[in-house]
């Protein structure tokens, strides 16, 4: 299996929701290592990202990830992922092994531009029903992330540029969902990203 070398540049848009998460339920999901950061009484910040990546892509796929929320280890913060889906086995074989990330496979339907299902096998994960953007708002940041390899931790950063837009959207988890008990159908607002490059840089290893 081959994938290429870090760091991955992915083009094309995603979808953002953002929500306090109780941090009682995601400790569990929390290697022990990371102190979770509560910008709000035992609250953490997560969310759902769903995106597509095309043409000019490193690899091209789709990806959805659960952001359980922000944790602290050596003086680092970061996003903590603790579940990441996509549809190519390259995908899956370089986040695990570049970046630790425990990704798996899964698959994704599209309906026109309002709807995505995520599913594995018959098992639903997660659907995100949207409107499409009126306007949009060109936006560059950089978000640090963690990853977890066999008892190593990385640090690793998340280069973004796209057009940003607020839209509205519906997210339904089943019970069946893995991810359902952190209630992330109770997010704030959802965040169109159009024109998406995003850039993932080659983590390194903290001590």
């Amino acid at each position: 299996m081959t994938y290429p070398a870090a760091p991955w540049t992915l083009k094309g848009y995603a979808l953002q929701t953002l929500q306090w998460v109780d941090v009682a339920k995601v400790r569990p999901m929390i290697p022990s290592p990371f102190k979770i950061i509560s910008p709000w009484p035992n609250q953490t910040l997560g969310g759902i990202y769903i995106s597509t990546y095309q043409s000019g892509s490193s690899l091209e796929y789709n990806e959805l990830i659960i952001s359980a929320g922000l944790v602290r280890y050596s003086g680092e913060w970061g996003g903590w992922i603790s579940h990441i889906y996509v549809d190519d086995e390259d995908s899956v074989a370089g986040g695990r092994e570049i970046w630790g990330l425990p990704k798996q496979l899964a698959e994704f339907k599209w309906e026109g531009h309002n709807r995505v299902t995520v599913s594995q096998g018959e098992n639903i994960l997660c659907r995100l029903t949207y409107t499409q953007p009126s306007w949009s708002l060109p936006l560059s940041l950089t978000v640090p992330a963690f990853g977890y390899q066999q008892g190593r931790i990385l640090h690793f950063q998340n280069q973004f540029n796209f057009n940003l837009s607020l839209i509205k959207s519906q997210v339904e988890i089943p019970p069946e969902s893995v991810f359902y008990p952190l209630n992330l159908d109770r997010y704030w607002f959802t965040l169109y990203q159009n024109a998406l490059n995003l850039v993932v840089d080659q983590p390194r290893t903290l001590e």
